[in-house]
């Protein structure tokens, strides 16, 4: 790049340390990444990206930030994480290339947004599906260990003082564990569960292998491998599609004690017939980190439910994560930079 070429200019709209900002640049020199860190939320904790709740611009600050906001080639951050904010930014500036949310389910944020369809079809937007894949994937082995081993009862022994007789616990390398889901995510929780001598399972669109499953299984087929599955790791987006698509009819049938654990988004799952598959049994286990509805209610039953373990939407957090997004950030610029597709693009029709 000579030194009269002009810069992509990207904006970062929502809390990045000034280390990261400067990495970016450094990965990618044709990136000019502009920044007022007093015009950003602090962060509470690590990829707090909404930043803290307290946080409030004076209206000249406010002016300011959506004029930088406004300048921008592309953007590190959906403006503030609002949807709204968002789509006021696309329509003031018609040369913005990419968007890239920081979550890994930016496409609902994209999709709450209500952009048109010319919008949709001249920014590119693109999320961090992937980035989470290791954290997320050791959680679903955890969640499927813990129901193996059936934790609840060792607590509630342990609360008693109880020593029982010995009991059997199930061995994964005996078992089949199906994933709901080969993306990022999917294929991490693959690559462990083979490691660990299970035999693996997993749905799949395209039909392509993916390391570690011994088993592709379409999703019109899911109903009839369930039957044939001990534990079953949801690690799909929330879509219209996948709206409830572990619902009353997979879950009647299921194989008897089976366990479920869900790491990909709450509405995948219907609750309500969650909660009946482990009353009767059908489910021996269930260990959520996404709910329906986030937080999730006071009064819900999985709060109490003996074989539930409820993980408050933390099981992908790391204090690594917002470098490995930045690092991601920088890679894709270049291939914008240098006209290759980018990675992680939201598809604009279903939202993932």
């Amino acid at each position: 790049m000579t030194g009269t070429e002009k810069k992509l200019r990207a904006v970062v709209t929502v809390p990045l340390r000034e280390d990261l900002c400067r990495l970016i640049e450094e990965l990618e020199p044709r990136v000019e990444v502009v920044r007022d860190h007093s015009l950003l939320p602090p962060m509470r904790g690590p990829a707090d990206w909404s930043g803290d709740p307290d946080f409030a611009r004076t209206a000249s600050e406010q002016q300011a930030f959506d004029e930088l906001v406004d300048s921008a080639d592309v953007l590190f951050g959906i403006p503030d994480v609002d949807a709204a904010a968002l789509a006021r930014t696309v329509a003031a500036n018609p040369r913005l290339r990419w968007v890239m949310t920081t979550a890994a389910g930016g496409g609902a944020a994209v999709k709450a947004a209500e952009l048109d369809r010319a919008d949709l079809d001249r920014v590119v937007f693109t999320t961090s599906a992937g980035v989470h894949g290791g954290p997320l994937a050791e959680f679903a082995v955890f969640g499927v260990m813990a129901g193996a081993k059936n934790l609840p009862r060792l607590l509630a022994d342990q609360s008693t003082r109880t020593w029982p007789d010995r009991w059997e616990m199930r061995q994964l390398d005996e078992m089949t564990v199906l994933i709901v889901g080969l993306g990022g995510i999917g294929a991490e929780c693959a690559r462990r569960f083979h490691a660990l001598g299970a035999r693996v399972w997993g749905t799949t669109r395209s039909g392509e292998p993916v390391a570690g499953v011994d088993r592709l299984v379409r999703l019109d087929e899911l109903r009839d491998a369930v039957a044939h599955v001990d534990a079953i790791v949801v690690t799909l987006p929330g879509t219209a599609q996948t709206h409830h698509l572990i619902g009353a009819d997979v879950l009647a049938a299921v194989k008897p004690g089976a366990i479920i654990t869900n790491v990909g988004r709450g509405s995948v799952v219907d609750e309500t017939a969650l909660l009946a598959a482990l009353d009767d049994g059908r489910i021996a286990f269930a260990a959520l980190d996404v709910f329906e509805r986030e937080p999730l209610d006071d009064a819900s039953p999985l709060w109490t439910h003996p074989n539930v373990l409820v993980s408050p939407h933390t099981a992908a957090l790391s204090s690594k994560e917002e470098e490995r997004i930045a690092r991601r950030f920088a890679e894709n610029a270049a291939r914008l930079l240098d006209s290759e597709p980018l990675t992680a693009v939201v598809d604009t029709v279903e939202f993932y």
